[in-house]
């Protein structure tokens, strides 16, 4: 019977590995973390964004980038919803009921002439 020798040294080296990663991933490591940087606050403020509420009677300044993004939504928005409910319905369900009502109508016209024929 083989010795289980290689599968424990298989998963012992496995087992390292992981736990190294796991040690840099986590932070708790010494040192700066590979996935978060440290930032330029002591504590964070505990408001929305870190930003501090305005005092009472004071509206925000918008940014530069507010108005374009908003009215490229509203539009985009706008012509999705017209354009959408605009277009030509093709399923194959709409053309096969058509076809349908087409040889119905063919097969009454045809019932209705042969009728007076005779």
């Amino acid at each position: 019977m083989p010795s289980p020798q290689p599968f424990t040294t298989a998963s012992s080296m496995l087992r390292q590995r992981l736990a190294s990663s796991l040690r840099i991933r986590g932070g708790a490591a010494a040192g700066p973390s590979r996935w978060t940087s440290p930032g330029h606050e002591e504590r964070p403020k505990g408001y929305l964004f870190n930003r501090t509420p305005l005092p009472p009677g004071q509206s925000r300044k918008w940014e530069d980038w507010e108005l374009p993004c908003y009215i490229t939504s509203f539009l985009t928005i706008v012509i999705l919803g017209v354009g959408l409910n605009a277009k030509p319905d093709l399923s194959i369900e709409t053309w096969a009921h058509q076809k349908a009502l087409e040889r119905l109508e063919m097969e009454k016209l045809g019932a209705s002439g042969s009728g007076e024929s005779e």
